[in-house]
């Protein structure tokens, strides 16, 4: 092997070498960044400091109530609390910020509910996990259930609850009470809404999605068909109505609870992703408050959207995003006109003013559903968009990066579905950074054993003329 060979490879060695530093920096310095946030939002948090003071909005109400929220985990997260995201946790946040109440008992936390007539007590949908021994069969198990918790004594109730079979798209995302002894409920495991009374465990009232949906549609049947993962009772029209989330279909429909499906009332259709794709938590807007209008969570999308119904049909009247938010789950219109935003993917609840302006937020784990105590259950006490003029706000050419441009390029579910399994502080620029160390590794480790075949090639012949 000649001198301009060995340079050459040493030369290549280097310039591998640099591109591993240079990829594992970026990925330490992401890292350090967001536990140095999160150290800094403690701290903040603990001081009594609210992110946002001074922005364009003068009128900044005090958060002078508590801030609950259920959070889910991701599919690396053990029983342990193992993986890139811990276990999940029902959490409250007192008005400075300090946490006012945690629990971690359950394996997921989902939909809260304050109670009416309380100052700091919410129900809650949980799920628990039960193995095959818990379950007396060969498979897993779940426990859907619904507790009532005081947040300032801890005094944990329990509701109501229910085993499904299975783990996955099986589990209860929302439970909704609409009487003293009655709760409606969100069932994904048997595609259906119900109402139940929690004195007897008797279903008073049920819609199955068989009903009025084809099961060539939506989701792979039976197995998470129509992900129905939020109901909500409503008078339309003076009739007694549940609207319900049909996520898998990119639906919200509206069920008259004595004539079935209003099929003229339904908000979007299976694959128009224009409209929706695999929402979460819509809130119905009555028309006392400026309705009817939709405000919800367009999950795949990565956007807060809101229609407003006019002349027969819906029409969007207002959209929000910012460069971060990934994968909203729930979106509440405050009384103030603000909106509370849980943001999944982002690790973050946020609330934004009327100008779109962030004026508060708070990083918390892999959130499902937040509430702010005092405002009314979810947008019951908020007005629509178009009554309070809210402007659109999204991502403008000024404020994008150009890695935020790039993951546009690749299509939304699958950057949601990326950023589902990675930790909470890989964002696009750590995510490339990793496929850039590991493209890296892996083409130096085959140039290495060319390389070493090369040489051996090369050897070969000399040791046979030497014999």
């Amino acid at each position: 092997m000649n001198l301009g060979t060995v340079l050459a490879g040493q030369r290549l060695r280097v310039a591998f070498a640099l591109a591993t530093l240079l990829f594992g920096a970026v990925l330490v310095g992401g890292y350090a960044t967001a536990e140095s946030d999160a150290t800094l939002a403690r701290s903040e948090s603990a001081a009594g400091v609210e992110s946002g003071a001074g922005t364009s909005d003068p009128v900044v109400p005090p958060r002078d109530n508590i801030t609950v929220v259920g959070t889910d985990s991701t599919a690396f997260i053990t029983d342990d609390g193992d993986g890139p995201r811990k276990r999940a946790e029902l959490v409250a946040f007192a008005s400075n910020g300090s946490v006012y109440y945690r629990n971690e008992s359950h394996t997921r936390y989902w939909d809260v509910d304050p109670v009416d007539g309380t100052n700091a007590t919410v129900e809650y949908v949980y799920a628990d996990h039960l193995s095959p021994a818990d379950c007396n069969s060969d498979s897993v198990c779940t426990r859907n259930g619904i507790e009532r918790v005081n947040l300032t004594t801890g005094n944990v109730t329990h509701i109501y609850s229910r085993i499904t079979p299975g783990k996955h798209s099986t589990r209860w995302h929302d439970a909704d009470r609409i009487g003293e002894d009655r709760l409606l409920v969100a069932d994904i495991a048997q595609d259906r809404a119900f109402v139940v009374n929690t004195t007897t465990e008797q279903i008073t009232w049920s819609w199955d999605a068989q009903t009025d949906f084809d099961t060539s549609s939506g989701g792979p049947y039976p197995e998470d068909w129509t992900h129905i993962n939020d109901v909500e009772y409503v008078e339309l029209e003076g009739r007694e109505t549940v609207m319900v989330s049909v996520r898998n279909h990119d639906q919200v429909v509206f069920v008259d609870m004595e004539t079935g499906l209003r099929e003229n009332w339904t908000l979007g259709s299976d694959g128009d992703h224009d409209t929706l794709y695999e929402q979460h938590n819509p809130d119905f807007i009555p028309a006392e408050r400026g309705g009817p209008a939709v405000l919800v969570a367009d999950s795949e999308n990565g956007r807060v959207v809101e229609y407003q119904r006019a002349n027969g049909s819906w029409k969007q009247s207002w959209e929000w995003r910012d460069q971060r938010l990934t994968w909203p789950r729930d979106a509440d219109r405050l009384p103030s006109g603000h909106t509370l935003i849980t943001d999944s993917n982002g690790d973050r609840v946020l609330e934004i003013d009327r100008n779109g302006s962030v004026v508060w937020s708070s990083t918390i784990g892999f959130p499902y559903e937040s509430e702010r105590l005092g405002t009314g259950d979810e947008s019951a006490g908020g007005r629509s968009a178009a009554a309070l003029g809210l402007p659109d706000r999204t991502p403008t050419a000024e404020n994008r990066s150009v890695v935020g441009d790039a993951t546009t390029l690749l299509p939304k579910s699958v950057v949601n579905s990326v950023a589902y399994l990675l930790p909470g502080w890989v964002g696009p620029v750590e995510a490339l950074a990793a496929v850039g160390l590991l493209g890296v590794l892996v083409l130096w480790a085959v140039v290495e054993w060319r390389r070493r075949s090369f040489e051996v090639h090369l050897r070969w012949p000399v040791q046979i003329r030497n014999r």
